[in-house]
């Protein structure tokens, strides 16, 4: 997204005007000893270096305000990844116990409300904004919800180990939650890592021995991007593709990958991980790193 948003003021801006759009922009001022007229895209560059993937884009929507660039145009929205229709409402997560069950409590307006188990998951109802769900919109959720502090910090605290409760049945998630908090713990502004987060509701799919139209009720992690993206991410063990003895189970891989054509069809990413890519530490970790600074921009 930088080296987007660098060619592209270069390739339009001549070199006399670089310090004035660069300062239009909110970037830093020329300094002293900068010429512009040596490199317009590292004089760019230098300005876009520790900018969040939030600030990015809004330079490289308001950059396409001005004029067309195709490949400026594919970062800020994807061949593909339009992001999802409608609004979201209700983000059910973290659960740590029984699936929670849902009433429609108001149909006109699309309130819904927990009334069994609720005490297992938490429950985010706050709207959306431009920047989707970052982890410091979480933060002030929880502490004026769940704390009623000011102390963002204490309850940045107190919401993760809270959301890592939701993990204990799986190391490898606990990883990749682990690997993600860590790598981007000094950047609030940053997406919401969100484990566990219910997909879908229908309890009659039982009642009426038939196949729910999508299986999947749960996804291991949630995270809302800007432009509207929603990126899940699956992290499988051997349930997904075996059975208990061991044994290959096509009908269960047959019906992961169904469910992962019907989330894209709707506008979702998924990208899945397997269990054995986490076993050698060094190699997990440069895998996770690579792939969600590759995810955010932030590479």
């Amino acid at each position: 997204m930088r080296d987007a948003i660098a060619s592209s003021v270069a390739n339009n801006v001549k070199a006399y005007d670089i310090a004035t759009w660069c300062a239009s922009l909110g970037l830093a001022d020329q300094a002293p000893d900068e010429d512009p007229y040596r490199s317009k895209f590292t004089y760019v560059k230098s300005r876009l270096i520790g900018l969040p993937m939030t600030e990015l884009l809004k330079i490289a929507r308001r950059l396409l305000d001005e004029w067309d660039d195709e490949a400026l145009q594919e970062l800020v929205t994807p061949t593909g990844l339009g992001g999802v229709d409608g609004e979201m409402r209700n983000l059910i997560f973290a659960s740590t116990g029984p699936k929670p069950k849902i009433v429609l409590r108001d149909a006109i307006n699309n309130t819904i409300e927990v009334v069994e188990n609720g005490q297992y998951c938490l429950f985010y109802d706050r709207p959306l904004t431009d920047a989707g769900l970052t982890w410091s919109d979480m933060v002030e959720w929880w502490a004026v919800t769940h704390l009623d502090t000011t102390e963002l910090s204490v309850a940045g605290h107190h919401l993760w180990r809270r959301m890592n409760q939701s993990l204990v049945d799986s190391e490898p998630e606990r990883i990749l939650f682990r690997t993600y908090t860590a790598r981007y713990a000094g950047d609030p502004t940053v997406p919401a890592l969100i484990p566990q987060v219910y997909l879908h509701y229908d309890p009659y799919v039982h009642r009426r021995g038939v196949a729910a139209p999508l299986f999947r009720q749960r996804m291991d992690f949630l995270l809302l991007l800007p432009g509207r993206r929603r990126v899940v991410l699956e992290v499988d063990g051997r349930h997904h593709y075996a059975r208990t003895d061991g044994t290959a189970d096509p009908g269960a891989y047959a019906r992961m990958v169904a469910e992962d054509r019907m989330l894209r069809l709707l506008g979702y990413e998924v990208y899945r991980f397997g269990g054995a890519e986490f076993v050698d530490a060094e190699t997990r970790s440069e895998l996770l790193t690579r792939f969600f600074d590759d995810l955010l921009g932030q590479g």
